[in-house]
């Protein structure tokens, strides 16, 4: 088992590592849509969130030496299912055929008050 931790995603903030690569899978932690660099949640809506917390996930599995292209499974937790079409033109703009399997679920909360939290499943 090997953890994976890069300056490209916001750095952990609780006791779980960005991810964890193990017998050639990458099991990435959710990304919210904080700056890696401020440390603070984006501005704007559900469209800006879902393309920061794509983004931190791309610098995650970058740091696994792969790209989302490699990923076969993601979760989007959505703090309002109305957003869901919104989530998924961003979301599309970065996955490309054969898409990962994915589930989508609205949540009560998430951290920060933040309206989308995205995590991924890769392969080597």
């Amino acid at each position: 088992m090997k953890v994976l931790h890069t300056e490209k995603a916001p750095a952990a903030i609780g006791p779980y590592s960005q991810a964890i690569e193990a017998n050639g899978m990458v099991f990435a932690s959710g990304q919210i849509p904080l700056d890696p660099a401020t440390g603070e949640v984006v501005e704007g809506g559900i469209k800006e969130q879902t393309r920061q917390a794509l983004t931190n996930a791309a610098g995650v599995m970058e740091a696994a030496g792969l790209t989302l292209a490699n990923v076969v499974k993601t979760t989007v937790f959505m703090a309002d299912m109305n957003d869901f079409a919104a989530m998924n033109e961003v979301y599309s703009t970065f996955f490309s055929e054969p898409f990962p399997a994915r589930s989508a679920v609205a949540v009560k909360a998430l951290p920060k008050g933040v309206l989308v939290e995205v995590e991924c499943i890769a392969v080597k």
